[in-house]
């Protein structure tokens, strides 16, 4: 493992445990707010927004931002 990956707390950690655990800890209204894109807001499910995620790399930007900060703000 190179030394940039073992301090990248991405590394490891799919797209869809990120999503999962985001709407563990918001639920999907309040990440809908949080992050307003329509596959959040409307009918949301975690398939049809890895989806619209995967091909959208804004989106997944804002999604893995989010991440780190819930991460960080356990740590605290």
């Amino acid at each position: 493992m190179s030394g940039t990956q073992a301090n990248n707390p991405l590394h490891g950690v799919t797209l869809e445990r990120m999503l999962t655990e985001l709407v563990e800890h918001y639920g999907w209204d309040e990440l809908g707010q949080e992050i307003p894109i329509r596959c959040f807001q409307h009918e949301p499910s975690v398939a049809s927004s890895l989806k619209f995620l995967r091909r959208t790399p804004w989106a997944r930007e804002r999604v893995e931002s989010l991440y780190l900060y819930v991460l960080r703000s356990r740590r605290r």
